[in-house]
């Protein structure tokens, strides 16, 4: 563990939309400040296209985390040190601000903007954790075209799992979604053009029960939330697209989380319940979570970090 005693102006934790906005601002009003993030692989990475990224009409996960990665690099210069490769594990308070310390180094800093945004949450039913990696899976991206030609579930009801049905409707012989309320939370233009394919099937009102297999995936068990009656879907491939969890332990004891562990922030200026600290992006309680809305917060967080330091 390396502790560096350079005092930075603010450490950015998170390399997402958020992330890179910020220090993009954080650069132009030269603000010393030190970028913490794993990689450049926002949840958008994995996301066969964007559409609704402003300025891009549509644009491949990929190819838009690649720009924002660009962007900051442009522009990082003298003023922003990227860490690229290390985890944020824990923030602490000290004299001069607080100690952000890493998987590798140490860094002191006048303040803190976190903008980890979020994990997806697990799918936990019998044989769900079994069968993981082995027909279950959270990534269409990355595995969708082993199940060319099969039958397909995709647990969700959301935006992401509509559009994960979407891409897998290219290659798979057929995919049905598993909802379990009677109203989808995706959007309705969405919805319509995923549901019009003659290969694709919604079930409402559906909670999983169990994963079934053998050395691989088989089916899938769920209970009809109304009638309480079961049925069996036989498919080779479950793709679980059930919602986030925010990426904060590490600010627990420093910042007030609600009970879902979102940071919680004022809406005006992104500050948290301790001075010194703020939060963008899907890490937070925000009422609304996308890629123009993280990266929105950030900047208005970077323009209040901004006066902050300067006034003093």
């Amino acid at each position: 563990m390396n502790t560096n005693t350079e005092l930075y102006d603010l450490a950015i934790i998170g390399g997402g939309p958020a992330g890179v906005a910020a220090g993009v601002y954080a650069s132009r009003k030269r603000l010393k400040t030190v970028f913490i993030t794993k990689d450049f692989q926002g949840q958008s990475s994995v996301s066969d296209g964007v559409e609704n990224w402003i300025g891009d009409i549509r644009i491949s996960g990929a190819e838009l985390s690649k720009k924002l990665e660009l962007h900051l690099k442009a522009y990082a210069g003298d003023v922003v040190n990227i860490k690229e490769g290390e985890l944020c594990e824990q923030v602490s308070r000290i004299n001069e601000g607080f100690k952000v310390k890493t998987n590798k180094n140490e860094y002191q800093v006048k303040t803190v903007l976190v903008t980890t945004g979020s994990y997806r949450r697990k799918l936990e039913v019998p044989g769900a954790a079994e069968y993981d990696n082995k027909g279950l899976t959270y990534c269409a991206t990355c595995d969708g075209p082993l199940f060319a030609d099969q039958d397909v579930v995709v647990v969700g009801g959301g935006n992401a799992a509509f559009e994960t049905a979407a891409q897998l409707l290219a290659y798979c012989k057929s995919v049905t979604l598993l909802n379990r309320s009677d109203v989808f939370r995706a959007d309705e233009v969405t919805v319509t053009k995923v549901l019009a394919n003659p290969k694709m099937k919604a079930i409402k009102n559906a909670i999983p029960t169990q994963v079934l297999g053998e050395k691989f995936v088989t089916g899938i068990t769920y209970k009809d939330a109304k009638s309480g009656e079961t049925a069996t879907l036989n498919v080779t491939g479950i793709f679980v697209e059930i919602g986030l969890l925010p990426n904060t332990s590490f600010v627990k004891d420093v910042a007030k989380l609600d009970a879902h562990n979102h940071i919680v922030v004022d809406p005006r200026t992104q500050r948290t319940s301790t001075l010194g600290i703020w939060a963008a992006g899907d890490c937070t309680d925000g009422l609304y979570h996308q890629n123009n809305i993280a990266a929105g917060d950030a900047v208005k967080a970077l323009e209040d970090i901004y006066m902050y330091i300067h006034t003093q």
